[in-house]
């Protein structure tokens, strides 16, 4: 019987740091995203059309086609590792300008799907490294409004 209070107070502690390491904070992911900007000699509605035909062609789900300026796209679903589905997002919002032009802004993040103890599953965002394919978005949309 004297082993009874010690088991009691090792399951107790057990218990205590089980709970205490599941829950958890959000990750912060502020600076995780990359930012390229270009200027488009274009009316805002050639800039918008134009950008809403480059990401047609490149094949990407595009979840938000906002007429005030702003698109939500996403590249195809890749397995990393074997196991970890990846993808990548890119925001693309475009501002008029007084002078005729639109500026059209990429902000690119990398995202993998996953869950952690506390969360439903789904995608939760990464740092990126690679914006090729954002500068390469506004090249095409330079190229379409120019006639190219």
């Amino acid at each position: 019987m004297k082993s009874t209070p010690w088991f009691a107070f090792g399951l107790v502690l057990l218990l205590v740091i089980a709970i205490g390491g599941c829950a958890r904070t959000a990750r912060d992911t502020q600076g995780f995203a990359t930012v390229n900007t270009a200027v488009v000699d274009a009316p805002f509605m050639d800039a918008w059309r134009a950008t809403k035909a480059v990401l047609r062609e490149r094949g990407w789900d595009i979840y938000t086609r906002d007429k005030r300026g702003l698109f939500v796209a996403y590249t195809s679903m890749k397995r990393r590792r074997l196991l970890v589905p990846k993808r990548t997002q890119y925001t693309i919002s475009l501002e008029p300008l007084a002078d005729q032009g639109t500026r059209v802004t990429v902000e690119t993040i990398d995202q993998v799907y996953g869950v952690t103890l506390l969360t439903y599953p789904g995608w939760h965002d990464r740092k990126t490294t690679d914006d090729a394919e954002a500068l390469a978005i506004l090249e095409a949309v330079q190229a379409k409004v120019s006639g190219a």
